[in-house]
């Protein structure tokens, strides 16, 4: 259908205009400013499992080029980082515990940087710390034991612990200020693994040290569905994932992390097995692919929707 305006309807139209105007609403105030929405927590079915992964903090953080990358050009640093859209002078940390419900039992992996994070995220989850069954450590720095404690007692009075025999033996000799007053007290509730130790049927301990002596990541499976816990193997997604032989200034032993970051997320690349990363964006969930030297990280979308 096409409309044809003729000398008539134009006329028309001016002489309705003023109608028009006086009719018209009087314009509204501007809606006041809120600031972000929080989003705290984001759970998906793994077969019969719920996983959950729980953002327990973030915060900006300037000269990342300080902290990645260390070996890295300074031309070869910038133009990975142009080619994913970020900036060079600053970037953004996230800590995200994550939490598994086996439909028998809770279990949370990492507590993040303090109580307070943790419990909020964990509430807005539809949880609460008493309902945690076991506490998992994946490695003894203190942005993921810090959520342990505080002034009152334990955060999760009710767990048992499990963590890597060989990180717990480094820092009860090292030790650190954090690991001394938070993770010592508890030592009376703890479980210690080795390499392919289970932490409940369907969740399987895998060394991958570097980052720690004694780091480990868990491999989580249910009805042949599989999803990695690498904790800290990886601390960016471009910086280390896809860079994987750039090192990072909090990686212990800088060679090791390196050989492995290239033969775990060479394993997921080969059987596109899903990753929570703990410093990844938010919701830190995603994928990787062999490409080039290193690799490709690819973040979920709908992924999870269709179990």
């Amino acid at each position: 259908m096409s409309i044809r305006l003729t000398r008539r309807t134009a006329i028309a139209a001016a002489a309705a205009a003023p109608m028009v105007a006086a009719v018209a609403p009087a314009v509204r105030a501007a809606a006041p400013l809120q600031g972000p929405l929080p989003r705290l927590a984001n759970r998906f079915k793994l077969g019969a499992f719920e996983v959950t992964a729980l953002l327990s903090g973030t915060r900006t953080v300037p000269n990342p080029r300080e902290i990645f990358g260390l070996n890295a050009s300074e031309a070869d640093f910038a133009a990975a980082s142009a080619a994913a859209f970020i900036p060079t002078d600053k970037t953004q940390f996230f800590f995200t515990p994550t939490l598994v419900n086996t439909g028998s039992e809770l279990i949370l992996f990492d507590t993040g940087v303090a109580t307070a994070g943790i419990v909020a995220a964990l509430d807005q989850a539809g949880v609460t710390p008493a309902q945690i069954d076991t506490v998992v450590l994946t490695h003894m720095h203190g942005d993921h034991i810090g959520g342990l404690a505080a002034e009152g007692g334990p955060t999760f009075e009710n767990a048992r612990y499990v963590t890597g025999a060989i990180e717990h033996n480094h820092w009860s000799k090292a030790g650190n200020d954090g690991f001394d007053k938070l993770v010592k007290p508890l030592n009376d509730k703890m479980t210690f693994l080795d390499d392919g130790g289970a932490v409940a049927p369907g969740i399987t301990a895998v060394l991958a040290n570097g980052h720690t002596p004694g780091h480990m990541g868990f491999m989580v499976e249910s009805d042949g569905r599989q999803l990695m816990l690498t904790a800290d193997a990886a601390n960016h997604f471009v910086w280390s994932v896809q860079n994987p032989d750039w090192e990072v200034r909090f990686d212990a032993d800088k060679a090791q992390a390196a050989a492995t970051r290239r033969k775990l997320f060479g394993m997921l690349a080969a059987d596109k097995v899903p990753f929570i990363g703990y410093h990844m964006p938010f919701p830190a969930l995603g994928y990787v692919a062999a490409e080039g030297d290193g690799f490709r990280y690819v973040p979920a979308s709908y992924q999870t929707m269709l179990e």
